[in-house]
């Protein structure tokens, strides 16, 4: 990977993040550099699982990838979510 792929997979690790903190329910009171970093890291997790069930490299937009990318974001922001409002109860 160089160092554009490397930005690109910020930037959209950016976008992926944002959007799966508008798709969870409910306010999530976690910092938006902490939203940003579950983006980046699914987005390489949702690219990883893309390549291995063969839907990496479609014609235009891979919008099955970017699916899979959201969709494991939404899950990592509720679970951030989750346990950032646990230790503030305590």
């Amino acid at each position: 990977m160089d160092i554009t792929g490397i930005l690109s997979a910020l930037i959209i690790g950016l976008v992926i993040g944002v959007l799966a903190k508008l798709i969870v329910p409910g306010r999530q009171k976690t910092p938006i550099w902490l939203t940003i970093l579950v983006g980046i890291v699914a987005a390489f997790i949702g690219t990883a699982i893309a390549r291995g069930i063969g839907v990496e490299n479609t014609e235009g937009i891979d919008w099955i990838e970017v699916a899979i990318q959201v969709a494991i974001a939404a899950v990592g922001v509720a679970l951030v979510a989750g346990t950032r409002r646990r230790k503030s109860i305590l």
